[in-house]
């Protein structure tokens, strides 16, 4: 998709400017998170938008190199995808050796947001708050456990994604209604239209994907590419969904 008022830049100082991954250096091909077909190959991801997007099936590697990007770029992370915490074996951090991230000139700052592990946090933070009532600010102002989980969310998102950096998302639209997705959408084409906020999200939402000038990434078996909104298998799947939902039944 093309940049367009209302949605992302095109970021002239990224924090971010793109990715190589070096799957032809894994040491073993039979483990996660060496066995991610999509990762496998040595390869390197151009960032040009202030809004990043993965995108593909279960299983295809985007939430995994979500993790090991954000990590090298030194932001904490909290908790591993579902596959990582299953097999029990190695960890994402492992692949952290072979991803090198490229970064802008400037430093970077900002954080990650995990949509499995957003409860824990938000109970931290509200702990957080009750010492030191003005942290309350920066989430939400209120007690985010207080109000329903897409409330929170939200919440948390307006606020926290005032303050310039680099965010990566990881499936945020887990717990959200349709409605509240569009609300996200707005508020990431507000603030990834700014100019001093980047985003890199992994997703399964073909709302979020339609963000005005972002960049998506497909990861499948082959490995990862550039693609459009309209060819994602996503779009292409709720299109045809929402024009037939009988033809689905059978």
């Amino acid at each position: 998709m093309s940049s367009t008022d209302g949605g992302a830049r095109q970021l002239k100082d990224p924090f971010l400017t793109g990715v190589e991954i070096r799957g032809d250096e894994f040491p073993q091909r039979d483990r996660f998170p060496y066995n991610i077909a999509s990762l496998s190959s040595r390869q390197r991801l151009h960032f040009t938008s202030a809004a990043v997007f993965f995108v593909g099936e279960n299983g295809s590697g985007k939430s995994t190199l979500l993790h090991a990007l954000a990590a090298r770029c030194g932001l904490p992370t909290w908790g591993q995808p579902k596959r990582d915490r299953l097999a029990g074996e190695l960890p994402v951090t492992a692949l952290c050796d072979h991803v090198l991230p490229a970064r802008g000139e400037r430093t970077i700052r900002g954080g990650f947001f995990s949509a499995e592990g957003f409860r824990d946090w938000a109970a931290f933070l509200d702990n957080v708050a009750r010492f030191d009532p003005g942290q309350a600010q920066y989430h939400g102002g209120a007690e985010l456990t207080a109000k329903s989980h897409g409330e929170g969310l939200l919440g948390y998102f307006h606020e926290r994604y005032r303050i310039p950096g680099l965010y990566f998302l990881d499936e945020p639209e887990s717990a959200l209604s349709p409605a509240s997705q569009i609300g996200l959408v707005r508020l990431l084409a507000e603030y990834a239209g700014s100019g001093d906020r980047q985003f890199v999200i992994a997703t399964h939402s073909p709302i979020l994907m339609a963000l005005p000038g972002s960049q998506l990434f497909h990861f499948d078996a082959s490995g990862i590419t550039q693609t459009s909104y309209e060819a994602t298998a996503h779009f292409q799947l709720y299109r045809d969904f929402l024009a037939d939902p009988g033809s689905f039944m059978s």
